[in-house]
């Protein structure tokens, strides 16, 4: 491990032997924040998976559930019923700190008719009633999930950087000042024995 270039003197010493017990205390404090980091990650990976299986699912069914309300309906009236929304759709987006990360919350917010239909009843079947009542449910699960896998991907982010600074302090930045502090040492002990060594040839000759 190459060393830091600086001149060997006790002052120098002391500063390094400072720096490097920030760097070691740092270096367990960063440590400790990504192991808790990765727990919580893991914690949102399991909700996430189990939101996406859920997602998935009742997707298909509400997908299967149009197929057969499409069959049993004429194209043109089936357009013509789903052309009207019933619920204006808004999204409050806020924020929150997980381990020192910003991350989305987010919400729905709208209105409906009393009925959750954007037709008559008169006007299409019943399959189409049950169809749209999946999709409103749907709704919110697809936007708590959208939430949930932007809170994993900054997560991530922020784990790699994290990891990257831990690994840059044990594999450089200690070692570094660990070998640069031995290296002073040795040459203030070399530099003593010198010391010592003239002053006793100087009383040897006198």
């Amino acid at each position: 491990m190459a060393r830091l270039n600086v001149n060997p003197t006790r002052m120098e010493l002391k500063k390094l032997k400072a720096r490097l017990s920030t760097a070691v205390r740092g270096h367990k404090l960063l440590k400790d924040k990504s192991d808790e980091m990765v727990r919580r990650f893991t914690e949102i990976l399991k909700e996430n998976k189990r939101l996406r299986d859920e997602v998935e699912k009742e997707l298909s069914l509400t997908l299967r559930q149009f197929s057969v309300a499409r069959s049993v309906t004429p194209a043109f009236e089936a357009e013509a019923a789903f052309s009207m929304p019933s619920v204006a759709v808004g999204v409050e987006c806020g924020s929150e700190s997980v381990m020192g990360v910003e991350v989305p919350k987010v919400s729905l917010t709208g209105s409906r008719r009393a009925d959750g239909l954007p037709y008559a009843y008169a006007e299409i079947t019943s399959e189409a009633d049950y169809s749209v009542g999946m999709v409103s449910a749907l709704l919110p699960k697809m936007v708590l999930l959208a939430g949930t896998e932007k809170r994993m991907r900054l997560l991530a982010e922020e784990i790699e950087r994290n990891k990257r600074r831990v690994n840059a302090l044990e594999y450089i930045m200690i070692p570094q000042l660990e070998e640069t502090i031995r290296y002073i040492k040795d040459k203030l002990d070399e530099n003593e024995r010198a010391s010592v060594v003239r002053l006793m040839k100087v009383k040897g000759k006198q």
